[in-house]
């Protein structure tokens, strides 16, 4: 009866979580599923379930990976991607990054589509020359985060000085207190 309660269950548990052009196969409960997205014709990554094990998108129209889209599949065992129009540009570096560290081989079946340059390249054999556009990108993005560090550091080092100052100017005021309140204790005793 329980089995039977989980049966029922699971395919609702698919079908919140398969992207409506993909098919989805359950690997177990605690195993994931299996996703077959492949020769969809996806221009875009649907969302895709964070318990995914395997995942085929092979055969699409997909030009780049937002980034981030792939960082919560930490179950992920299988990715197929392959025979896509890769557009190598700065949008692909996030792509390239992940399956670096996901799977060489996966890394190297992948081929550019484009701009014309790059054309039929191994994506993992792209250099940062190569990517032109994103050097174009890298001065502002370094300038940004000097003016915003600098900013953070001169806020800090002024914190710094007006806790000193503040120390300094309590202890003046405690050895003031102190020294009025024994002339005032003095005072009291001889009208006393």
């Amino acid at each position: 009866a329980v089995l039977g309660a989980l049966w029922l269950l699971l395919p609702g548990v698919l079908g919140e979580d398969c992207p409506s052009p993909c098919s989805c196969t359950s690997l177990g409960e605690a195993r994931g599923a299996r996703l077959e997205c492949g020769s969809r014709g996806l221009r875009s990554l649907p969302a895709l379930p964070r318990l995914a094990r395997s995942l085929r998108l092979h055969n699409n129209s997909l030009a780049s990976v937002p980034a981030g889209a792939l960082d919560s599949l930490g179950h992920l065992q299988e990715l197929e991607l392959w025979d896509n129009p890769w557009h190598c540009d700065c949008r692909i570096l996030y792509l390239r990054l992940w399956l670096e560290d996901f799977s060489a081989p996966a890394l190297a079946r992948l081929r550019c589509a484009s701009p014309a340059h790059l054309r039929m390249k191994p994506l993992g054999q792209l250099t940062g020359n190569e990517l032109g556009g994103c050097a174009t990108l890298l001065p502002t993005k370094c300038l940004q985060f000097f003016w915003r560090d600098l900013v953070l550091i001169a806020g800090v080092v002024i914190t710094l000085i007006l806790i000193a100052l503040a120390l300094k100017f309590s202890k003046k005021l405690v050895w003031q207190l102190t020294l009025g309140g024994g002339r005032l204790r003095r005072r009291i005793s001889k009208t006393h």
